[in-house]
């Protein structure tokens, strides 16, 4: 495992450093050759996900609640009647969405957001028919399938990305909510990875079924992930989560195993004060990679498309904080390099998506936010 972060800056791997704040279109340099970034799409307030539909289309999530579809040309619908009931909640709001498997044929998505009850609040999925027959698009048949038990007044660390697993289950990142020590808590959903089927309910090999914890919980011991993804080389989930002052990690999730958090961590409380024992206990797992400084991690994604052939297999992850795209280097579960690109964007990156034309697509979290595309430059 890599664990000496200073020895990335050692690997040779370029950064861009054009400014794009101002462009709708930019040229950048990267180890796979210049790259051409363009606006898709603006006037998002705060994106927060991005879910390609069979037709070019997206469905896209703003944190304040709405939920809006981009047709392949860039024009924003307005937000779509149906969706779940929130509001921006400090860091909470309408988080992620994701299509079923089988949408060509239900057309049905989920997705998670803050559900909130008078002062509290806590993590939620729905899933819903999206309908576009002719007149506006909406959200039919919105039912909530799956509900934190413990909600709190706080307003961050609500985690929350959802991804299908190749059964057919459905994963689930919750964040602790700001209370580090419920994730040490296998009776809490607070700081985990929840596993269901689609409609709710608890997969029969789910690791606590039959005791010692919550049947819907998969793993414990996380603090705040907010991005994941699937491994399309070995059909595992990976997630990568926020740390505090440093250690942001990068996890594999197994049944039943315990993340740390936080009893162990590569990073320290703000305060500089060491966090639980220090960075390693038995019975706990290690990362498979961690930032120090943080970054702060979202979104997440493994590229498997023929445009950019050199990065297959790479995994990428938005950074919030340092406000670029990491590119990550895999050897198997090894992280061997990092690239950083769009450095000069001067946005926090909350979602990364690869598209169906293969291309990587990019929300920018702000006001006034973008959906970006990055596609290899056309050069004489």
């Amino acid at each position: 495992m890599n664990r000496v972060i200073a020895a990335l800056a050692g690997l040779g791997l370029a950064a861009s450093t054009v400014q794009l704040a101002a462009a709708d279109e930019v040229t950048v340099e990267s180890s796979a050759g210049p790259l051409h970034v363009e606006t898709v799409a603006e006037g998002l307030d705060h994106p927060w996900s991005l879910a390609f539909l069979p037709d070019g289309a997206m469905l896209v999530t703003e944190r304040p609640g709405p939920v809006r579809l981009v047709s392949a040309d860039g024009e924003l619908s307005e937000p779509l009647a149906g969706a779940p009931r929130t509001r921006e909640w400090g860091q909470g709001g309408m988080l992620d969405v994701v299509l079923d498997p089988d949408f060509e044929s239900n057309g049905t998505v989920y997705m998670s957001f803050a559900e909130i009850d008078g002062g509290v609040a806590g993590t939620a999925v729905a899933r819903a028919q999206l309908v576009r027959d002719g007149a506006a698009a909406r959200l039919d048949n919105t039912q909530v399938i799956f509900r934190m038990n413990r909600k709190t007044s706080t307003t961050r660390h609500f985690g929350s990305r959802l991804v299908f697993a190749p059964d057919g289950t459905l994963f689930v990142t919750v964040g602790e909510r700001g209370a580090m020590d419920r994730a040490q808590d296998p009776n809490d959903h607070a700081g985990s990875v929840i596993r269901i089927n689609p409609d709710g309910s608890v997969p029969a090999d789910n690791p606590f079924v039959q005791g010692g914890g919550l049947p819907e919980i998969w793993s414990i011991g996380h603090r705040n992930p907010q991005g994941a993804a699937l491994n399309p080389e070995t059909g595992e989930l990976w997630t990568v989560a926020h740390g505090a002052r440093g250690g942001d990690e990068i996890n594999i999730p197994k049944a039943g195993r315990n993340y740390g958090w936080p009893e162990i961590s590569y990073g320290t409380h703000y305060s500089g004060a060491r966090i639980g024992v220090g960075t390693s206990k038995e019975g706990m797992e290690q990362p498979v990679h961690y930032w120090d400084p943080s970054i702060a991690p979202s979104g997440m994604a493994f590229y498997t498309g023929d445009a950019f052939p050199e990065w297959q297999g790479d995994v990428f992850v938005g950074a919030l904080k340092l406000q670029y795209l990491a590119r990550l280097d895999l050897e198997g579960e090894e992280v061997v390099g990092e690239e950083k690109l769009l450095t000069g964007l001067g946005e926090r990156i909350r979602d990364v998506r690869e598209g169906p034309d293969g291309y990587l697509y990019v929300l920018t979290d702000a006001d006034d936010g973008r959906i970006l595309r990055i596609r290899p430059a056309v050069t004489d």
